[in-house]
């Protein structure tokens, strides 16, 4: 009776941890498909501010057609653009990264911040760029500006959605790694918070423009 009841007791053992074995690879797994659709979209979010990078070429190019424009601010939205491409040169992200801060910022707080306050910055340009064209008839009516203006309008639509959408996906991960019994799994396998995106400070104001042409 005694070595059945060792045999009894070592087969409890090895089904326990055969169970406990098969949940912490089926909460693993879940991890693993969270972390996976938080990178999906920030490829989504990078592709929409890519595609505003794309058009501000063109959006520069007809503005300096028009007579006295602004110079600071075209060189603004110049400079602006300059340090957001910045982001995709070598950055020494993490491990497994592709080394650019863009890529890496999903996995480095320090280098989201970099990312998101660049892409503010530039997006703080734009909108002052489009006030001061209210100054310009020439321009506010001109055909090819105003299908940039449009497809920049667009644009910055779609980049709020896809944040919108990374957000989202980052709190159903992030709660998962910090929430009992996930977080015992997460801390195991290296599953770290993501950072999120947040509102430039001031966002909500729209800009000033001194429109008051003093003369002498």
């Amino acid at each position: 009776m005694g070595r059945l009841g060792l045999l009894g007791c070592v087969g409890v053992l090895i089904l326990v941890l055969v169970i406990g074995g098969i949940w912490f690879v089926g909460v693993r797994n879940h991890l693993v498909d969270l972390d996976q659709q938080v990178l999906g979209q920030w490829a989504q979010v990078e592709t929409a501010y890519q595609r505003r990078a794309d058009l501000i070429p063109n959006l520069v190019k007809t503005v300096q057609g028009a007579a006295n424009f602004e110079k600071s601010t075209l060189q603004a939205v110049v400079e602006a653009r300059a340090r957001v491409g910045q982001m995709q040169a070598p950055a020494g992200g993490p491990p497994g990264s592709s080394g650019s801060t863009a890529d890496s910022a999903p996995n480095n707080p320090a280098a989201f911040q970099q990312f998101a306050q660049a892409q503010d910055q530039l997006s703080g340009a734009l909108s002052r760029l489009l006030v001061v064209v209210e100054r310009y008839p020439d321009l506010k009516s001109n055909q090819n500006f105003l299908e940039l203006q449009s497809q920049l309008e667009g644009t910055e639509n779609r980049i709020s959605v896809e944040r919108h959408r990374y957000n989202e996906m980052v709190q159903a991960y992030d709660t998962a790694i910090l929430r009992f019994p996930g977080n015992i799994v997460a801390n195991f396998s290296g599953f770290k918070p993501r950072p999120y995106f947040k509102s430039a400070a001031g966002a909500e104001q729209a800009p000033s423009v001194d429109f008051n042409f003093n003369t002498k």
